[in-house]
Protein backbone atom coordinates (compact mmCIF):
# COMPACT_ATOMS: atom_id res chain seq x y z
CA UNK A 1 0.00 0.00 0.00
CA UNK A 2 2.79 2.30 1.27
CA UNK A 3 4.57 1.92 -2.17
CA UNK A 4 1.08 2.37 -4.39
CA UNK A 5 0.65 5.73 -2.64
CA UNK A 6 4.20 7.28 -2.84
CA UNK A 7 4.03 6.04 -7.18
CA UNK A 8 0.48 7.60 -6.83
CA UNK A 9 2.47 10.43 -5.30
CA UNK A 10 4.66 10.92 -8.07
CA UNK A 11 2.85 10.21 -10.80
CA UNK A 12 0.62 12.89 -9.99
CA UNK A 13 3.31 15.75 -9.41
CA UNK A 14 4.13 18.60 -12.27
CA UNK A 15 7.19 18.10 -14.12
CA UNK A 16 8.36 20.89 -13.21
CA UNK A 17 8.36 20.01 -9.45
CA UNK A 18 10.26 16.91 -9.84
CA UNK A 19 12.66 18.89 -11.42
CA UNK A 20 13.02 21.36 -8.60
CA UNK A 21 13.15 18.25 -5.71
CA UNK A 22 16.19 16.62 -7.65
CA UNK A 23 17.98 20.05 -7.77
CA UNK A 24 17.73 20.47 -4.35
CA UNK A 25 18.68 16.96 -3.64
CA UNK A 26 21.64 17.45 -5.61
CA UNK A 27 22.65 20.96 -4.11
CA UNK A 28 22.42 19.33 -0.42
CA UNK A 29 24.96 16.20 -1.51
CA UNK A 30 27.02 18.56 -3.32
CA UNK A 31 27.40 20.73 -0.11
CA UNK A 32 27.44 17.63 2.17
CA UNK A 33 30.33 16.31 0.28
CA UNK A 34 32.77 19.72 0.39
CA UNK A 35 32.00 19.74 4.22
CA UNK A 36 33.74 16.84 4.44
CA UNK A 37 36.51 17.48 2.26
CA UNK A 38 37.16 21.01 4.43
CA UNK A 39 37.30 18.75 7.25
CA UNK A 40 40.24 15.63 5.55
CA UNK A 41 41.70 18.22 3.76
CA UNK A 42 41.48 21.93 4.45
CA UNK A 43 41.67 21.45 8.31
CA UNK A 44 45.51 22.65 8.26
CA UNK A 45 46.12 26.16 6.50
CA UNK A 46 46.56 26.61 2.74
CA UNK A 47 49.43 26.36 0.41
CA UNK A 48 50.70 29.79 -0.96
CA UNK A 49 49.61 30.33 -4.76
CA UNK A 50 51.99 29.17 -7.25
CA UNK A 51 53.37 32.20 -10.02
CA UNK A 52 55.04 31.67 -12.59
CA UNK A 53 56.88 34.66 -11.44
CA UNK A 54 57.74 34.43 -7.35
CA UNK A 55 58.27 37.93 -5.81
CA UNK A 56 61.75 38.09 -4.35
CA UNK A 57 62.14 37.29 -0.45
CA UNK A 58 62.03 40.58 1.34
CA UNK A 59 64.53 43.13 1.54
CA UNK A 60 66.25 42.19 -1.81
CA UNK A 61 65.90 43.55 -4.72
CA UNK A 62 66.25 42.36 -8.49
CA UNK A 63 69.73 43.05 -10.07
CA UNK A 64 69.57 46.13 -12.32
CA UNK A 65 73.16 47.03 -13.93
CA UNK A 66 71.82 50.60 -14.28
CA UNK A 67 71.41 50.90 -10.47
CA UNK A 68 73.68 48.43 -9.07
CA UNK A 69 77.39 50.02 -7.86
CA UNK A 70 80.08 48.54 -9.19
CA UNK A 71 82.86 51.05 -6.82
CA UNK A 72 81.85 53.80 -4.70
CA UNK A 73 84.39 56.25 -4.10
CA UNK A 74 82.19 58.58 -2.41
CA UNK A 75 82.27 61.38 -1.95
CA UNK A 76 83.62 62.12 -5.64
CA UNK A 77 82.03 59.66 -7.69
CA UNK A 78 80.45 56.34 -8.32
CA UNK A 79 80.78 53.91 -11.32
CA UNK A 80 77.72 51.17 -12.15
CA UNK A 81 77.85 47.78 -13.77
CA UNK A 82 76.48 49.39 -16.93
CA UNK A 83 79.32 51.65 -17.12
CA UNK A 84 77.52 55.03 -16.27
CA UNK A 85 79.15 57.38 -13.87
CA UNK A 86 77.63 59.77 -11.43
CA UNK A 87 80.16 62.04 -10.12
CA UNK A 88 78.55 63.37 -6.42
CA UNK A 89 80.41 66.53 -6.63
CA UNK A 90 82.56 69.31 -9.04
CA UNK A 91 79.93 69.08 -11.86
CA UNK A 92 79.16 72.81 -11.64
CA UNK A 93 80.80 75.02 -14.11
CA UNK A 94 80.40 78.88 -14.90
CA UNK A 95 81.50 80.95 -17.96
CA UNK A 96 84.86 82.32 -18.84
CA UNK A 97 85.35 86.26 -19.30
CA UNK A 98 85.86 89.20 -17.76
CA UNK A 99 86.30 89.19 -13.81
CA UNK A 100 85.29 92.13 -12.87
CA UNK A 101 86.53 91.81 -8.86
CA UNK A 102 90.25 91.53 -10.36
CA UNK A 103 90.24 92.49 -13.96
CA UNK A 104 91.33 89.28 -15.17
CA UNK A 105 89.85 88.05 -18.38
CA UNK A 106 89.87 84.56 -19.04
CA UNK A 107 88.46 82.33 -22.39
CA UNK A 108 88.51 78.78 -23.47
CA UNK A 109 90.44 76.73 -26.05
CA UNK A 110 90.54 73.82 -27.56
CA UNK A 111 94.13 71.93 -27.97
CA UNK A 112 92.89 68.67 -29.29
CA UNK A 113 89.38 68.25 -30.86
CA UNK A 114 89.44 64.77 -31.38
CA UNK A 115 90.36 63.91 -27.40
CA UNK A 116 88.09 66.70 -26.37
CA UNK A 117 91.21 68.15 -24.76
CA UNK A 118 90.85 71.98 -23.93
CA UNK A 119 92.07 74.39 -21.45
CA UNK A 120 90.76 77.91 -19.85
CA UNK A 121 93.48 80.81 -20.29
CA UNK A 122 93.80 83.80 -18.08
CA UNK A 123 95.05 87.10 -18.91
CA UNK A 124 96.17 89.50 -15.74
CA UNK A 125 94.45 93.04 -15.94
CA UNK A 126 97.07 94.80 -18.84
CA UNK A 127 99.27 98.10 -18.05
CA UNK A 128 98.04 100.14 -21.23
CA UNK A 129 100.99 102.58 -20.57
CA UNK A 130 103.42 100.02 -21.76
CA UNK A 131 104.10 96.57 -23.33
CA UNK A 132 104.28 93.76 -19.86
CA UNK A 133 105.76 90.09 -20.61
CA UNK A 134 104.62 87.84 -17.78
CA UNK A 135 105.52 84.51 -16.18
CA UNK A 136 103.42 81.48 -17.54
CA UNK A 137 101.78 79.15 -15.43
CA UNK A 138 100.57 75.93 -16.32
CA UNK A 139 97.78 74.78 -14.11
CA UNK A 140 96.43 71.29 -13.30
CA UNK A 141 93.56 71.09 -11.08
CA UNK A 142 92.76 68.58 -8.16
CA UNK A 143 89.76 66.18 -7.35
CA UNK A 144 91.36 62.76 -7.11
CA UNK A 145 91.62 62.47 -10.49
CA UNK A 146 87.75 62.02 -11.26
CA UNK A 147 86.09 65.48 -10.35
CA UNK A 148 86.46 69.12 -11.03
CA UNK A 149 87.55 71.03 -14.30
CA UNK A 150 89.48 74.11 -14.96
CA UNK A 151 85.17 75.39 -15.31
CA UNK A 152 84.22 74.96 -11.96
CA UNK A 153 83.66 78.34 -9.59
CA UNK A 154 86.05 76.44 -7.37
CA UNK A 155 88.83 76.62 -9.90
CA UNK A 156 88.07 79.83 -11.63
CA UNK A 157 87.47 81.96 -8.63
CA UNK A 158 90.76 80.63 -7.63
CA UNK A 159 92.64 80.96 -10.71
CA UNK A 160 91.13 84.51 -10.87
CA UNK A 161 92.63 85.98 -7.87
CA UNK A 162 96.22 83.76 -8.92
CA UNK A 163 96.73 85.54 -11.98
CA UNK A 164 95.44 88.61 -10.29
CA UNK A 165 98.16 88.15 -7.48
CA UNK A 166 101.10 86.96 -9.56
CA UNK A 167 100.50 88.80 -12.56
CA UNK A 168 100.86 85.07 -14.46
CA UNK A 169 99.40 84.50 -17.74
CA UNK A 170 97.58 80.76 -17.17
CA UNK A 171 96.65 77.96 -18.26
CA UNK A 172 94.25 75.87 -16.76
CA UNK A 173 94.07 72.34 -18.29
CA UNK A 174 90.95 69.93 -18.70
CA UNK A 175 92.17 66.86 -18.77
CA UNK A 176 90.11 64.05 -19.21
CA UNK A 177 89.31 61.93 -15.70
CA UNK A 178 88.59 58.35 -14.48
CA UNK A 179 86.93 56.25 -14.28
CA UNK A 180 86.04 56.94 -18.21
CA UNK A 181 89.71 57.68 -18.70
CA UNK A 182 92.06 55.87 -16.96
CA UNK A 183 95.18 56.47 -15.35
CA UNK A 184 97.49 57.08 -17.41
CA UNK A 185 95.38 58.95 -20.04
CA UNK A 186 95.52 62.07 -17.65
CA UNK A 187 99.41 62.48 -17.67
CA UNK A 188 99.51 62.26 -21.39
CA UNK A 189 96.78 65.22 -21.86
CA UNK A 190 98.66 67.17 -19.62
CA UNK A 191 101.91 66.61 -21.56
CA UNK A 192 100.00 67.44 -24.43
CA UNK A 193 98.64 70.76 -22.67
CA UNK A 194 102.09 71.28 -21.92
CA UNK A 195 103.90 71.18 -25.35
CA UNK A 196 101.02 73.03 -26.54
CA UNK A 197 101.52 76.22 -24.51
CA UNK A 198 105.34 75.66 -25.57
CA UNK A 199 104.44 75.87 -29.02
CA UNK A 200 101.90 78.91 -28.74
CA UNK A 201 104.14 80.75 -26.28
CA UNK A 202 106.67 81.00 -29.30
CA UNK A 203 104.19 80.90 -32.21
CA UNK A 204 100.95 80.07 -32.89
CA UNK A 205 96.81 80.75 -32.54
CA UNK A 206 97.03 81.88 -29.20
CA UNK A 207 98.15 85.30 -29.13
CA UNK A 208 97.90 85.55 -25.18
CA UNK A 209 100.37 83.27 -24.98
CA UNK A 210 103.40 84.67 -27.14
CA UNK A 211 102.05 87.98 -26.94
CA UNK A 212 101.69 88.44 -23.37
CA UNK A 213 103.45 85.36 -22.04
CA UNK A 214 107.22 84.82 -21.27
CA UNK A 215 108.51 81.34 -22.29
CA UNK A 216 111.41 81.83 -19.79
CA UNK A 217 109.51 81.84 -17.26
CA UNK A 218 107.47 79.02 -17.17
CA UNK A 219 106.18 77.92 -13.99
CA UNK A 220 103.69 73.88 -13.75
CA UNK A 221 101.84 73.77 -10.68
CA UNK A 222 98.92 71.90 -9.55
CA UNK A 223 96.71 70.92 -6.27
CA UNK A 224 96.33 67.75 -4.85
CA UNK A 225 96.22 65.25 -7.95
CA UNK A 226 96.92 68.14 -9.69
CA UNK A 227 100.12 68.51 -8.15
CA UNK A 228 101.22 65.08 -8.57
CA UNK A 229 100.37 65.42 -12.38
CA UNK A 230 102.73 68.91 -11.90
CA UNK A 231 105.55 66.49 -10.69
CA UNK A 232 104.94 63.51 -13.10
CA UNK A 233 105.02 65.58 -16.50
CA UNK A 234 108.29 67.02 -15.74
CA UNK A 235 109.50 63.95 -14.09
CA UNK A 236 107.74 60.77 -16.39
CA UNK A 237 107.37 62.81 -19.35
CA UNK A 238 110.34 65.36 -19.75
CA UNK A 239 108.36 68.79 -19.49
CA UNK A 240 110.71 71.48 -18.72
CA UNK A 241 110.47 74.34 -16.66
CA UNK A 242 111.75 76.95 -14.34
CA UNK A 243 109.77 76.22 -11.43
CA UNK A 244 107.35 73.84 -9.80
CA UNK A 245 104.58 74.61 -7.24
CA UNK A 246 102.93 71.72 -5.36
CA UNK A 247 99.98 72.67 -3.21
CA UNK A 248 98.98 70.12 -0.99
CA UNK A 249 99.85 67.26 -3.75
CA UNK A 250 98.65 63.91 -3.37
CA UNK A 251 101.64 60.94 -3.64
CA UNK A 252 101.16 57.55 -1.23
CA UNK A 253 103.02 54.38 -0.49
CA UNK A 254 103.09 51.02 1.15
CA UNK A 255 105.01 51.97 4.10
CA UNK A 256 103.75 54.98 6.33
CA UNK A 257 106.74 57.96 6.09
CA UNK A 258 106.95 60.70 9.24
CA UNK A 259 104.44 60.68 11.37
CA UNK A 260 101.58 59.32 8.47
CA UNK A 261 98.63 57.08 10.23
CA UNK A 262 99.50 53.02 10.54
CA UNK A 263 95.87 52.33 10.81
CA UNK A 264 95.52 49.43 8.11
CA UNK A 265 92.18 50.01 7.51
CA UNK A 266 92.68 53.96 6.72
CA UNK A 267 95.98 53.37 4.53
CA UNK A 268 93.67 49.99 2.83
CA UNK A 269 91.29 52.74 1.55
CA UNK A 270 93.86 54.84 -0.01
CA UNK A 271 95.09 52.41 -1.86
CA UNK A 272 92.23 51.18 -2.97
CA UNK A 273 91.27 55.12 -4.58
CA UNK A 274 94.81 54.69 -6.52
CA UNK A 275 93.77 50.80 -7.22
CA UNK A 276 90.22 52.25 -8.89
CA UNK A 277 91.88 55.45 -10.79
CA UNK A 278 94.77 53.28 -12.36
CA UNK A 279 92.42 50.60 -12.74
CA UNK A 280 95.31 49.04 -11.27
CA UNK A 281 97.86 49.06 -13.53
CA UNK A 282 100.42 50.85 -11.10
CA UNK A 283 101.20 49.16 -7.67
CA UNK A 284 101.04 52.25 -4.73
CA UNK A 285 104.70 52.12 -4.54
CA UNK A 286 104.86 52.96 -8.25
CA UNK A 287 106.78 56.38 -8.68
CA UNK A 288 103.77 58.26 -10.46
CA UNK A 289 102.33 58.06 -6.63
CA UNK A 290 105.38 57.50 -4.45
CA UNK A 291 108.43 59.06 -6.11
CA UNK A 292 110.14 58.27 -2.72
CA UNK A 293 110.43 55.26 -3.43
CA UNK A 294 112.46 55.66 -6.38
CA UNK A 295 115.06 58.09 -5.69
CA UNK A 296 116.23 58.29 -9.52
CA UNK A 297 113.12 60.11 -9.92
CA UNK A 298 114.94 63.15 -8.90
CA UNK A 299 117.47 62.96 -11.26
CA UNK A 300 114.55 63.70 -14.14
CA UNK A 301 113.54 66.89 -12.38
CA UNK A 302 114.35 70.04 -15.09
CA UNK A 303 113.07 72.89 -12.43
CA UNK A 304 115.89 74.38 -10.22
CA UNK A 305 113.05 75.84 -8.04
CA UNK A 306 110.27 73.90 -6.20
CA UNK A 307 107.50 74.98 -3.96
CA UNK A 308 105.98 72.77 -1.21
CA UNK A 309 103.00 73.93 0.44
CA UNK A 310 101.22 71.47 3.23
CA UNK A 311 98.13 71.77 5.39
CA UNK A 312 98.95 70.62 9.01
CA UNK A 313 95.91 68.59 9.02
CA UNK A 314 95.97 66.95 5.74
CA UNK A 315 96.49 63.19 5.45
CA UNK A 316 99.05 64.13 2.71
CA UNK A 317 101.60 66.30 4.83
CA UNK A 318 103.72 63.88 5.26
CA UNK A 319 104.84 62.95 2.37
CA UNK A 320 105.27 66.31 0.83
CA UNK A 321 107.71 66.68 3.66
CA UNK A 322 109.45 63.59 2.22
CA UNK A 323 109.64 65.11 -0.94
CA UNK A 324 111.78 68.17 -0.09
CA UNK A 325 113.55 65.92 2.03
CA UNK A 326 114.23 63.40 -0.76
CA UNK A 327 114.87 65.77 -3.25
CA UNK A 328 117.55 67.61 -1.02
CA UNK A 329 119.57 63.79 -0.43
CA UNK A 330 119.50 62.93 -4.15
CA UNK A 331 121.90 65.59 -4.91
CA UNK A 332 119.41 67.91 -7.21
CA UNK A 333 121.04 71.79 -7.31
CA UNK A 334 118.29 73.38 -7.14
CA UNK A 335 116.20 75.43 -4.58
CA UNK A 336 113.24 73.91 -2.65
CA UNK A 337 110.58 76.07 -0.32
CA UNK A 338 108.31 74.53 2.29
CA UNK A 339 105.07 76.26 3.36
CA UNK A 340 102.92 75.10 5.90
CA UNK A 341 99.68 76.34 6.98
CA UNK A 342 98.74 75.55 10.72
CA UNK A 343 94.90 74.15 11.66
CA UNK A 344 93.78 73.34 8.39
CA UNK A 345 92.87 70.53 6.19
CA UNK A 346 93.66 69.20 2.74
CA UNK A 347 93.75 72.06 0.10
CA UNK A 348 91.84 74.32 2.37
CA UNK A 349 93.05 77.26 0.10
CA UNK A 350 90.54 76.75 -3.04
CA UNK A 351 87.04 76.87 -0.07
CA UNK A 352 88.70 79.72 2.13
CA UNK A 353 89.57 81.68 -0.11
CA UNK A 354 89.16 85.13 1.09
CA UNK A 355 90.55 83.87 4.74
CA UNK A 356 93.39 85.23 6.21
CA UNK A 357 95.42 82.08 6.38
CA UNK A 358 94.63 81.59 2.52
CA UNK A 359 95.35 85.25 1.43
CA UNK A 360 98.82 84.79 3.60
CA UNK A 361 99.32 81.34 1.22
CA UNK A 362 98.23 82.94 -1.95
CA UNK A 363 100.75 85.54 -1.66
CA UNK A 364 103.57 83.42 -0.95
CA UNK A 365 102.69 81.39 -3.92
CA UNK A 366 102.64 84.32 -6.12
CA UNK A 367 105.88 85.36 -4.49
CA UNK A 368 107.14 82.16 -5.89
CA UNK A 369 105.65 82.28 -9.45
CA UNK A 370 107.53 86.40 -9.50
CA UNK A 371 111.12 85.75 -7.81
CA UNK A 372 111.90 82.57 -9.11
Amino acid sequence: MGKNKLSNLLSSTPLYAKLLISALLLAALILILITQLHHWHFGRSPAAPLSAHPAPPPHATPYDPNTTIQFDFSPYVRLYKNGRVERLSGTEIVSAGLDTATGVKSKDVIINSTTGLGARVYLPKLNTSKEEKFPILLYFHGGAFVIESPFSPTYHDYLNVLVSKARVVAVSVNYRRAPEYWLPVAYRDSFKAYKWTVRNSKSGSEKWLYKYGDLNRLFLAGDSAGGNIAHNIMTMYGAKAKGLALLNPYFWGKKPVGMETTDPKERRKLEVAWEFVCNNRYSIDHPLVNPMGSPSVWKRLSSQHVLMTLSELDEFKERGKAYVEGLKKSGWKGEAKMYETKGEGHVYFLYQLKSEKAVKEMAFVASFLNSS
